[in-house]
């Protein structure tokens, strides 16, 4: 806990620019973690039974299409 207490104070520290500058950057992180979840979850076949479930209901004409 000792490095977030660190991260916390320096963040606590920083000036408007720099508090707008990390927080672009972290949200540029968080996206790209999120993509990389998405993608292994893909591979290791995670959403293969939602794919099938959607195909199945639009299928039955349960879909529309979106504006």
């Amino acid at each position: 806990m000792i490095k977030i207490d660190q991260i916390k104070q320096a963040v606590s520290q920083l000036s408007p620019d720099e508090m707008k500058a990390f927080r672009a950057w972290l949200d540029e992180l968080q996206a790209n973690q999120w993509d990389e979840q998405i993608e292994r979850d893909i591979k290791a076949g995670k959403l293969d039974k939602l794919a099938q479930s959607a195909i199945e209901e639009h299928n039955q004409g349960l879909s529309r299409k979106l504006p």
